[in-house]
């Protein structure tokens, strides 16, 4: 799979309406481009998104970072685009949602949240459903429909698997946000900044995230997605059978020889 990655420069990068592509190096950087509609995810935002994820990973960056424009990351969905929707009409759109959530985690890249500020519902799962996420400190975090009349059921999906059962409820059913701080504490994000720093660490944490084999890696990334909801012992028989036949691979036996010999590895294209 990432041994066929595509190579890609900065001016090969396509281009979109609601989003905006750009790389250096091995960092692809994917902005939310609607500050106007406070990166509300319409529609047509969304398929923009997944169209990008699924280029994104054809080519052969280590890193994709999730940024938004303007005042806030992104409110969430865009209701504009929800009300006078039926209910096939509002279940395909919560599916293109769901589709475009679960790509980030089938990407070989590893996929990192910029937080700036605000993120709302279908904005904080976003984060949740990243690899890693940082935040500025002044950013906040919420699943607002609690104290409306539309809980946020999608939105705690993903969350749910960041933070603890209590601290969902919390969210979600109180509907206030959270400083990046708590959400630092809680484990929504992995580091809460002053937001002078947000882009030296967001540059840090890409530059640990780039060490190694990235066809290591990518396997690594799709197996840890893979077992770990699992009961413990099926987890285990799942992994067991991954890393076995990942040693078998050009990568690994590179990674053994070059720590046996004590010299850097020349990783296999």
């Amino acid at each position: 799979m990432t041994e066929l990655a595509e190579k890609t420069s900065a001016a090969d990068l396509p281009t979109y309406e609601n989003i905006r592509l750009e790389r250096d190096d091995q960092v692809i950087t994917l902005t939310m481009a609607r500050a106007k509609r406070r990166n509300s995810l319409s529609e047509d935002h969304m398929r923009e998104i997944l169209a990008a994820l699924n280029y994104v990973a054809t080519t052969d960056a280590r890193i994709l970072v999730i940024a938004g424009d303007g005042p806030v990351f992104s409110s969430g969905h865009d209701f504009g685009d929800m009300i006078g929707r039926d209910l096939h009409s509002m279940r395909a759109l919560l599916q293109l949602c769901t589709e475009m959530m679960t790509r980030l985690h089938t990407i070989p890249q590893v996929v990192i949240a910029k937080v700036h500020a605000l993120a709302t519902a279908a904005g904080c799962q976003l984060v949740s459903e990243c690899d890693l996420a940082v935040a500025a400190e002044s950013a906040g975090f919420a699943l607002p429909g609690g104290k409306g009349g539309w809980f946020c059921h999608t939105p705690s999906v993903g969350v749910a698997r960041n933070v603890g059962r209590k601290h969902l409820m919390e969210l979600a059913l109180g509907g206030e946000p959270i400083d990046a701080k708590t959400a630092e504490a809680w484990g929504l994000i992995n580091y809460a900044v002053p937001d002078e720093q947000l882009d030296e660490k967001v540059a840090e944490l890409a530059a640990k995230m780039s060490q190694g084999s990235r066809t290591a890696k990518a396997l690594g990334k799709q197996a840890i997605y893979n077992q770990i909801d699992r009961p413990e012992s099926d987890a285990y028989l799942y992994a067991v059978e991954v890393m076995a036949s990942a040693s078998q691979t050009d990568h690994a036996r590179e990674g053994m020889n070059a720590f046996v010999e004590k010299r850097k590895p020349q990783w296999p294209r």
